[in-house]
């Protein structure tokens, strides 16, 4: 069960919603209210977090997508499942383009632990290598996720991010300052 609905999990294929990420679900669903909006889940997994919006925002656009085309083949089972017309899915890493005046982006377990830390994490041990491990400090899928909300998003929309156990919220306005607090692109490790 996530946030009160029943989906379908792959363990090992693709992320399995966790609890906190229903924090995200909230924070974003406080944020949107009853106004019109768009909201793209980037890296989506099982669709949870989309479809949980979706479900609690009836006046949200929902896009959702993954790099992984096992974790969009679950998402749009769970669609089905919830006999849902949104979200709509995108294949792996086609979020909606530039000035489609999203209003929020969610991140939801971008990979951000540094793959050379990966025995310090075995509660992680399960989850699929490429939604949890990034190169280098781990932090470069979040970099360039900053970079592409700051063209993407709407005035008065926001990046929401699942990082490090807890949901980090910026305003457009706020980006530049969330940026220079990942610092500059590290070299990936060999």
């Amino acid at each position: 069960m996530f946030n009160g609905l029943a989906l379908v999990t792959a363990p090992g294929r693709v992320m399995t919603p966790r609890a906190l990420s229903e924090q995200l679900v909230a924070t974003a669903c406080a944020r949107l209210a009853e106004r019109p909006a768009r909201v793209a889940d980037i890296g989506t997994g099982s669709g949870a977090i989309a479809i949980a919006i979706a479900i609690a925002c009836p006046n949200v656009e929902v896009w959702a997508t993954d790099i992984s085309g096992a974790a969009v083949a679950l998402a749009r089972a769970n669609v089905r499942r919830h006999q849902l017309e949104r979200p709509r899915l995108r294949p792996p890493w086609r979020p909606p383009g530039t000035g489609t005046g999203a209003r929020g982006l969610n991140r939801r377990n971008l990979p951000y632990v540094a793959a050379s830390t990966a025995a310090q994490h075995p509660d992680l041990v399960s989850e699929p290598v490429a939604a949890v491990f990034a190169a280098g400090d781990g932090l470069e899928p979040y970099r360039r996720l900053v970079d592409a909300a700051a063209i993407q998003l709407a005035d008065g929309g926001a990046l929401l991010l699942q990082l490090n156990r807890r949901v980090v919220e910026a305003s457009r306005s706020e980006l530049p300052s969330l940026r220079a607090a990942f610092g500059n692109t590290v070299a990936a490790a060999a």
